[in-house]
């Protein structure tokens, strides 16, 4: 059996990577690191253009109706150019938190918002999945959530809020009683503090949306870091092509070389194993949480490799400023800490197999 990309599959993923180029530029992406903007509205106006915030939407309110391969090939596409986007929250973990537990009128209220961009929507649930620190944890009693929330993702400006409570229950809420960029090492995404004192919510019903929702957090994140690897690697590669030292392009000499087929070797068995988290989401559930653990624990090492190497094969020049790769190196070292690291969630996956108490 051959396991590959469909037409339409690959059509996606291309074209998407073509507006890319214009929308999210380094120099945009610039921008938005050093400005201090909440969000990018230009660039999600344009992606919203294309209908990518209805790609996991059903046809019936408006969206595409397609599955987690197609969204992890558009954050994979996304990782490539470290876009300033709302694509988690909005475009994968909103429409699948809705579409779980979802009532009739909440679909009928938020789905075509989403799916074409008119509203945006935030997830807290980093505490039940990675572990709560600092005194964070989000209680719920009478339709209210109290408490704090860290790491929330795409939230900070977000009309809707996913809120995952200590026991794991999913509630839906319009806003925060108080919200605060988090500092990160990574100034193309905007990790937020939300604080409840409260704040009105409505409970989502199904008791399995935690899990779903952290099983496709953790695909998004594993495709996103895919994507910045490949940059990563492609620059170095062309760095490689065209700076000379001793006379020579530093391509030609074995060392540049192992370190740059190192870096391909690592990565493309890492693409295969992201697809498929993605394909056995929607096909294979047996398989599904266990896959999902896979991919984001893989990457996250692999990840750090290629880092560290595409900016050994730059020399110093690596490091500045004026070239940016530092942008895909610090994506790449946020994404391995997000939603768990690669060590808790091996222990995870380990659990889940039964082989560990």
């Amino acid at each position: 059996m051959r396991f590959a990309l469909s037409e339409d599959q690959t059509l996606l993923q291309d074209s998407l990577t073509k507006a890319l180029a214009d929308l999210s530029s380094l120099d945009r992406v610039r921008r938005f690191a050093d400005g201090g903007e909440a969000t990018a509205p230009d660039i999600w106006a344009g992606l919203s253009e294309l209908g990518l915030p209805g790609l996991l939407v059903p046809e019936e309110h408006g969206g595409l109706g397609l599955g987690l391969l197609e969204a992890a090939l558009a954050a994979e596409a996304l990782g490539r150019v470290v876009a300033p986007t709302p694509f988690l929250g909005s475009a994968v973990l909103a429409p699948l938190a809705l579409r779980l537990g979802g009532s009739d009128e909440q679909k009928r209220a938020w789905l075509p918002k989403l799916a074409d961009g008119g509203a945006t929507a935030g997830a807290a649930i980093s505490e039940p999945i990675a572990g709560a620190r600092d005194g964070a944890g989000v209680t719920a009693e009478g339709g209210k959530l109290t408490g704090k929330a860290l790491f929330a993702l795409d939230a900070m400006a977000a009309d809707l809020l996913v809120v995952a409570d200590r026991s794991g229950v999913l509630h839906l809420a319009a806003k925060a009683d108080a919200s605060e960029i988090l500092p990160s090492i990574d100034a193309t995404r905007r990790l937020t503090e939300l604080t409840f004192r409260g704040a009105p919510a409505e409970a989502l019903s199904s008791n399995q949306a935690l899990d779903r929702l952290r099983d496709a957090a953790w695909v998004m994140i594993a495709a996103d870091t895919l994507g910045a690897c490949q940059t990563m690697l492609d620059r170095a590669v062309e760095y490689a092509k065209e700076r000379k030292q001793f006379g020579r392009t530093i391509g030609s000499f074995q060392a540049v070389k192992h370190l740059c087929a190192e870096m391909a070797a690592e990565l493309e068995p890492a693409r295969a194993l992201v697809w498929y988290a993605a394909y056995a989401f929607d096909n294979a559930p047996e398989e599904a949480s266990l896959m999902a653990a896979h991919a984001k624990a893989h990457t996250s090492e692999i990840g750090r490799f290629i880092a560290r190497t595409a900016t050994e094969v730059h020399g110093g020049i690596g490091m500045t400023d004026l070239l940016g790769l530092h942008y895909w190196f610090k994506r790449i070292g946020q994404n391995r800490q997000l939603l768990g690291g690669p060590e808790r969630v091996r222990e995870l996956a380990a659990r889940m197999q039964g082989l560990a108490a």
